[in-house]
């Protein structure tokens, strides 16, 4: 099969870093979320007073914020290339940059684009808004009805680049590794 980069993607509150915590468990390489340090950096330098489910309020910069963002994933992918391992997930692509700006109305340019256009995954697995273990917390800023439509957002971006995304089954942590292990066939 050779090296493969598999992102493990979804909203808020679906079960992902679990998932990617699991997989990581069994000896995987994983690239963690960089997005709740950003977040909780920014959070901490505006002095955040209330609930807002957009991270990007609390920066000066939004449009620097989502370009720092798109460079710290593209630089985990470019990473994974030096991993000594014929297979690497990714906590978070390159597209979901894209697919927030989308949720939240945002312009973005050839940049960004480009950015996912270079940077290919060989799987997309997507972790779908499940409401019995959703919950809010300091860096998870989204309502459940928020999570919904972001989901409908990753799943837009991602099929426009021309992935297939694979849709992880709403189940027990073990299973959802082992669903996503058996269809990598790396069982």
């Amino acid at each position: 099969m050779g090296k493969s980069k598999v992102v493990i993607t979804g909203a808020p509150g679906t079960g992902k870093t679990s998932i990617v915590n699991g997989l990581e468990s069994k000896g995987f390489h994983c690239f963690h979320e960089i997005i709740r340090d950003m977040t909780f950096k920014a959070r901490m330098e505006e002095g955040d007073k209330e609930h807002i489910s957009n991270p990007l309020v609390f920066v000066d910069d939004a449009m620097q914020f989502n370009k720092d963002l798109l460079h710290g994933r593209a630089q985990h992918h470019r990473q994974s290339k030096d991993i000594d391992a014929p297979l690497c997930f990714f906590d978070r692509g390159v597209p979901d940059v894209l697919a927030y700006m989308d949720f939240f109305d945002q312009t973005y340019g050839k940049e960004f684009v480009e950015a996912c256009e270079n940077h290919r995954y060989d799987a997309v697995f997507i972790v779908p808004p499940w409401k019995e273990i959703y919950v809010s917390d300091n860096e998870r800023l989204e309502t459940f009805n928020e999570a919904e439509k972001i989901h409908d957002a990753l799943m837009n971006t991602y099929t426009q680049f021309g992935y297939n995304p694979i849709i992880v089954p709403k189940d027990v942590v073990p299973e959802r590794v082992a669903f996503i292990l058996e269809t990598l066939n790396q069982v």
